[in-house]
């Protein structure tokens, strides 16, 4: 049997890349699976050819149980549609995986109005619209698990994505305020930073990069133990990937304070800044070392 035997889950955003690895791989420890994918193209617009039946293909061949929905995360209503099918379908929501999202990635000199409402539409008022309907019936029934997806971009910074990151870090706040509220119906929400040689990074990487530590498939298993009663006691969270690690980040906390009793003036913050604060000033960007474990002996 598997960690989800019995699960219903909505994976948004699940007809591609990291989306569609996680719906298979739920499927594949034992939860029925909505994939939704509006079918657009990575910019949120037009429409393209139907991903979604090849997933359906992949979930039903194997034995598992899936149906489509191809309703917008974006739009309130829609996103009501998008767990009713869960509901309908299968009969509850257990888990729900915020993935859907797109990029207009533009520096912030020449990024439009229009630019910046798709991109945070998407994945932040996305996450919000699809977790707001499914938080009241997973307090129902005492039981959920919300993932939200996040990036690095968010949580770091990273040239050209003012509204990516805008709307990763959103998510992030979400996913720690939701933690706190929902924590006493039995419901946990963390948040995960995945990487994957997908659609969304073919600009930096070529989709189906020849690294095998940005295979989009390696995210899915954390966000599978993530979403099972295994995982009860982990709650407001925020993980991510960096090549076969998997990888925790801490909150904003302050690190260091610099006290003078009666307050400081500008003149002597100038003066005292470099040698109390000053040293422990992170780099903008994305670049992080992970520490490996050590080998026993």
């Amino acid at each position: 049997m598997g960690l989800l035997e019995g699960r219903v889950a909505v994976v948004t955003g699940s007809g591609r890349g990291i989306g569609r690895a996680i719906a298979v791989e739920l499927a594949g420890q034992g939860a029925a699976v909505v994939v939704n994918d509006a079918g657009v193209s990575l910019d949120g617009q037009g429409g393209e050819d139907d991903p979604t039946v090849e997933v359906l293909n992949e979930i039903e061949s194997a034995g598992g149980q899936a149906v489509a929905s191809y309703d917008d995360v974006s739009k309130f209503d829609s996103a009501e549609s998008i767990i009713e099918t869960a509901v309908s379908k299968f009969g509850k929501i257990d888990i729900l995986v915020n993935n859907a999202g797109i990029v207009r990635d533009r520096s912030l000199v020449k990024m439009s109005e229009e630019e910046f409402d798709a991109v945070v539409g998407v994945h932040m008022k996305g996450t919000f619209n699809c977790t707001r309907h499914a938080a009241p019936h997973m307090k129902e029934q005492g039981f959920g698990r919300i993932i939200n997806i996040t990036s690095s971009a968010g949580l770091r910074g990273n040239f050209g994505q003012t509204n990516y990151a805008a709307a990763k870090a959103g998510i992030a706040g979400m996913t720690f305020v939701w933690a706190i509220e929902l924590a006493k119906y039995g419901i946990t929400a963390n948040a995960f930073a995945p990487v994957g040689a997908t659609r969304m990074t073919s600009n930096i990487v070529p989709e189906g990069g020849a690294d095998p530590g940005m295979d989009p498939s390696l995210n899915a298993p954390m966000i599978a133990f993530l979403a099972s009663e295994r995982a009860a006691h982990i709650n407001g969270q925020v993980f991510g990937r960096r090549g076969f690690g998997y990888t925790i980040f801490q909150k904003f906390k302050p690190q260091a304070a610099m006290y003078k009793d009666g307050g400081w003036t500008a003149e002597e913050i100038a003066d005292h800044f470099d040698t109390v604060l000053g040293e422990y000033m992170a780099p903008p960007g994305l670049d992080v070392t992970v520490k490996k474990p050590e080998k026993k002996a």
